[in-house]
């Protein structure tokens, strides 16, 4: 009898970036998640998750974003969703006053999450009725297209998953929600990685080449500009056994220094 494959679910994460002037180095926002979570538990990783219904609300709900420009329904959904996701598990907003050109500041930022935060991860309010009743309009200008990764056939969990990259707001410093990560830190891929040698951090290979590849900018301009109007290419990794352990295979064409990896897990 054949198996049904899994269908990936659509999501999205992001890569908030600053710049360590000390250190010369950029930084990247990093989460552990839940050791009870079942996928990807004990990991540290970017902000991120599924596409949800109220993501497509606020499609049709133009006011309440702007800077999608040219993009379909899907390529909106995946804006929107990073946006939300981020905001649900870091409480770092990427939105401006409507009318606005500039993101909200740092106190206004906090205000909001204080307000609504915990009731939109408890499901008690909506995403678009936070944004809506608090006049703002997502910045979806601010993503810049990085990484797009499905999750191999086979996996009984699968994901359909747009990365992007974004500039950090100034002040807004990002704290885990406790609920699905329970730590939260401002690393530099180099440190990140470093980690994953050590067994400090636990990474996804995914996470690991993003990682390796966001280690090659020196500052967050360099990242977002190296990255703006490139041709995204596809991830899928082909998964097989290999001593214990397992093989993975992807496109050498998806900038990640190679196309044939070993890998213990998949993570």
């Amino acid at each position: 009898m054949t198996e049904t494959a899994v269908a990936p679910r659509p999501a999205s994460t992001i890569l908030l970036l600053r710049d360590n002037a000390a250190a010369k180095e950029i930084e990247v926002f990093m989460m552990v998640r839940h050791y009870e979570i079942d996928f990807n538990s004990g990991a540290l990783v970017f902000p991120g998750g599924s596409v949800d219904a109220s993501d497509k609300e606020i499609i049709a709900r133009p006011q309440l974003y702007s800077g999608g420009e040219g993009l379909d329904a899907s390529g909106l959904s995946f804006r929107i969703a990073a946006i939300r996701e981020t905001f649900e598990e870091s409480g770092i907003l990427l939105a401006r006053p409507q009318g606005a050109d500039t993101l909200v500041d740092a106190k206004r930022a906090s205000e909001i999450e204080a307000a609504h935060r915990v009731a939109l991860n408890e499901r008690k309010t909506t995403f678009p009725q936070v944004v809506a009743d608090n006049k703002l309009s997502l910045a979806l200008d601010q993503l810049v297209p990085y990484a797009h990764w499905i999750t191999p056939e086979g996996m009984p969990k699968r994901f359909d998953t747009w990365f992007f990259l974004a500039s950090a707001p100034p002040a807004q410093l990002g704290a885990h929600d406790g609920r699905e990560s329970t730590d939260s830190i401002w690393v530099s891929p180099r440190e990140a990685l470093e980690g994953g040698e050590t067994g400090r951090f636990k990474l996804p290979f995914p996470t690991t080449r993003n990682l390796i590849r966001l280690g090659k900018q020196p500052n967050v301009r360099a990242a977002l500009d190296d990255s703006r109007g490139k041709t995204v290419v596809t991830v899928m990794p082909v998964m097989t056994k290999l001593n214990g352990g397992r093989q993975l295979r992807i496109p050498l064409e998806a900038g990640y220094d190679g196309e044939v990896f070993e890998v213990g897990a998949l993570g």
